[in-house]
């Protein structure tokens, strides 16, 4: 069971430009793939930026984007809760890095899940497994599995 952070779910809204590595583990893990809350709220986030730049026009379409986004993952969007908080506060007390990352890594603690993102290196450490389905960062012409990190 998965976890998607931001630059991972967000990489499907690219089309045909998406990372084909991200785009192929997400669709044969559709069923296992979750969502934090806090990844809606950095969506929501961008969408208002967009707007404070007078850019109504991009924020219009990623607004209805998420919209879809919402709807699928209805069931599967996870709240931070109190076991969340306090694993959090945990992982905070340990090493005082960014706030959402750590929310997030929470979560996937909390409930047994493996964190998809780019960023490894925004979780190292968290005690949360990781995958990074991204084949860009991966060796140039690799085809082989994604990496992951226990």
């Amino acid at each position: 069971m998965y976890l998607a952070d931001t630059n991972a779910i967000s990489e499907l809204r690219k089309g045909a430009k998406a990372d084909r590595g991200v785009v192929q583990f997400l669709r044969a893990h559709e069923g296992e793939l979750f969502l934090p809350v806090q990844v809606v709220g950095e969506l929501v986030q961008g969408i208002e930026r967009l707007r404070n730049r007078n850019d109504t026009v991009q924020a219009a379409r990623l607004e209805a984007w998420l919209l879809t986004v919402v709807e699928d993952f209805e069931a599967r969007i996870l709240p931070f809760d109190l076991a969340c908080a306090e694993a959090w506060g945990r992982l905070m007390g340990a090493k005082n890095q960014n706030p959402i990352d750590r929310q997030i890594a929470a979560v996937a603690i909390v409930y047994d899940l493996t964190i998809v993102t780019r960023n490894i290196g925004d979780f190292e450490g968290t005690g949360a497994r990781l995958v990074n389905p991204f084949w860009a960062d991966q060796n140039p012409g690799a085809s082989g599995p994604p990496l992951v990190q226990p």
